[in-house]
């Protein structure tokens, strides 16, 4: 299979390296050409349009910064689904909108090739350890098909989310709003521990080792600490981004949020006091 990878970014960059480690060749598109040049050099193809990619391809993956990113390289005489051919998949890893992904889906069946929802769960760091985790939605069959190329792009969990790509995104922004949730909850306990005369380490090492034992609270517990916020791994801008989507989604479903608004506001509030390129878990920021 001939394998397409669209936007270079923080997280695309170490996803598309563990690709084309594991399959010894890559098509590779971004916007900013640049970006592209270090895997051009491991060996993959830089290809100068993504109307050149996609009619190259028999997968294209991609991962861009929002809705809008992913209808501008999509649609079209120029996008992804007008220019692969016939059969052929176009898996997305962004953080969208359900009904981006279903309107998305219309357009490549319109095409008669399929769109696979893969929103993905992971810093750059997790992609780089093999520790991603991929939500997965679409045609049954076609998901089975590439489980094994998610586990190469570095997925230690590729999860299935049903027949709808819709779904894989509302648990993606389900997912992403508990953890935008629990980053400003260590940081506000962080910062009473401080205050209170605790010692912040020993008292998180002590949860990170009991009663929160998992990798949200360990490594976002760490950069906390640590007040790590440069060079970003995602950016406050980005997360502000997804709460925005988060309270979208809220709305048109109906879903009462109280904790969500509160965190998109403090999202808000961190951009609008200069924040926006570090990364999301600056938030501790805002409570100095």
């Amino acid at each position: 299979m001939r394998i397409g990878f669209i936007g270079l970014g923080n997280l695309g960059t170490p996803i598309a390296e563990n690709i084309l480690q594991k399959r010894q060749q890559l098509f590779v598109y971004n916007r900013t050409t640049t970006k592209a040049h270090a895997l051009v050099k491991k060996g993959a193809t830089l290809c100068t349009s993504i109307k050149e990619l996609a009619s190259t391809c028999d997968i294209v993956l991609s991962i861009v910064s929002d809705d809008a990113a992913l209808n501008h390289i999509t649609k079209g005489a120029d996008g992804v689904a007008k220019n692969l051919s016939a059969g052929c998949l176009h898996i997305c890893m962004s953080t969208i909108l359900p009904e981006t992904a279903s309107q998305l889906a219309q357009i490549h069946k319109k095409h008669h090739n399929h769109y696979i929802a893969a929103p993905v769960m992971g810093r750059p760091e997790a992609a780089r350890a093999g520790k991603l985790n991929f939500l997965v939605a679409g045609d049954k069959s076609k998901v089975e098909t590439i489980k094994p190329l998610l586990q190469d792009a570095g997925g230690a969990g590729v999860w299935d989310f049903g027949d709808d790509p819709a779904t894989a995104n509302v648990a993606k922004l389900c997912s992403n709003f508990l953890i935008i949730s629990a980053i400003e909850s260590m940081a506000e306990g962080i910062n009473l521990a401080r205050k209170s005369g605790l010692d912040a380490t020993v008292w998180m090492n002590a949860l990170t080792q009991s009663l929160f034992a998992a990798p949200i609270y360990i490594n976002y517990g760490n950069i906390l600490l640590k007040e790590m916020y440069q060079p970003p791994g995602f950016t406050l801008k980005l997360g502000l981004k997804d709460a925005n989507l988060i309270m979208e989604q809220a709305r048109a479903t109906n879903a009462k949020m109280p904790i969500g608004q509160l965190m998109q506001q403090r999202l808000n509030e961190g951009v609008a006091q200069g924040l926006a390129e570090h990364d999301w878990t600056a938030v501790a920021l805002m409570l100095k």
